[in-house]
């Protein structure tokens, strides 16, 4: 059996679970991942170092436990949210979202919006409910495991249009948001050398992706930043949504895209165990600068 074939079983297996079945089995795996040492585990830990200085090597650890736990939850959801009937993946969602008028009201004048969520909490349930609302392009980076298939059909069946991070993407990206639509981006992927600048998280230089901001400073779309915080015990999602207006008013490119970061920071900073340390965020480096893993 290949991989490709081997994940997609496993994520229709997990398709069958409770949600508070699917969680208890992501927090045993999480605590297995925090007790045996992993090149997972060694990401996170370091990651919580370079954030979180201040805080005690006890401190840290601690959050470092809650966060591969967290992380194991994120693994088991994702049958559940790509393939659980919709009426019952929308039922998730435990109450109102706060903040949302401003995004009800850039949809309904048809100004465009661009709605970044940024890998904190569940995203994955966030891109579900705002399609199921809005008219929303979603931007995805193609997977290495062989999951596009899964993944675009999973995130797009509420109404969302998925486009790739490509040349031809970029362009319906574009055109989506000049018809008045939502873009969904995911802010927080490093980009390499190319396609980024520069700019503070969590006190270091990180590249950041130029995209959004060269698309706020283009159109003056507003940028809204959301989250689904994960509730204990299975019992669904928080949806938060916040405005920054900074990203569009600044006055560069490189202002905004630390006005970007400054949003998602402050965002991670109120649920920091939900947050995707395992990833290397700080893996590029300007120029003369010690690799930080």
């Amino acid at each position: 059996m290949n991989r490709r074939a081997f994940l997609t079983g496993l994520l229709r297996l997990t398709a069958w679970l409770s949600l508070p079945v699917a969680h208890a089995i992501g927090v045993a795996l999480g605590w297995l991942l925090w007790r045996i040492p992993n090149p997972v585990r060694r990401i996170a830990a370091r990651n919580l170092v370079l954030a979180f200085p201040e805080r005690s090597a006890g401190d840290r650890d601690r959050l470092l436990r809650a966060n591969l736990m967290e992380t194991g939850k994120l693994l088991l959801e994702l049958g559940p949210l790509w393939l659980w009937p919709d009426a019952r993946v929308l039922a998730l969602v435990q109450g109102s979202v706060a903040g949302e008028e401003g995004l009800v009201a850039a949809a309904w004048q048809r100004r465009g919006a661009i709605l970044l969520t940024p890998h904190l909490g569940a995203w994955e349930m966030a891109g579900l409910y705002y399609s199921s609302r809005h008219p929303l392009t979603i931007l995805y980076r193609p997977s290495r495991l062989g999951l596009d298939e899964l993944s675009v059909q999973g995130r797009g069946r509420l109404g969302g249009k998925v486009v790739a991070t490509d040349a031809r993407g970029v362009r319906t990206l574009l055109t989506s948001l000049r018809d008045g639509e939502i873009l969904g981006i995911l802010p927080d992927q490093d980009p390499g050398d190319e396609g980024g600048v520069f700019a503070p998280f969590f006190g270091i230089s990180a590249s950041t992706m130029t995209l959004v901001s060269r698309l706020a400073l283009k159109t003056g779309a507003p940028v809204f930043l959301t989250w689904a915080e994960r509730l204990p015990r299975g019992r669904g999602y928080a949806l938060h949504l916040r405005a920054l207006p900074e990203v569009t008013a600044a006055a560069s490119l490189e202002a905004s895209a630390a006005a970007l970061n400054r949003g998602v920071e402050a965002a991670i900073r109120t649920l920091p165990a939900q947050y995707l340390w395992v990833y290397k965020r700080f893996k590029t480096r300007p120029p003369g600068e010690a690799k930080l893993y």
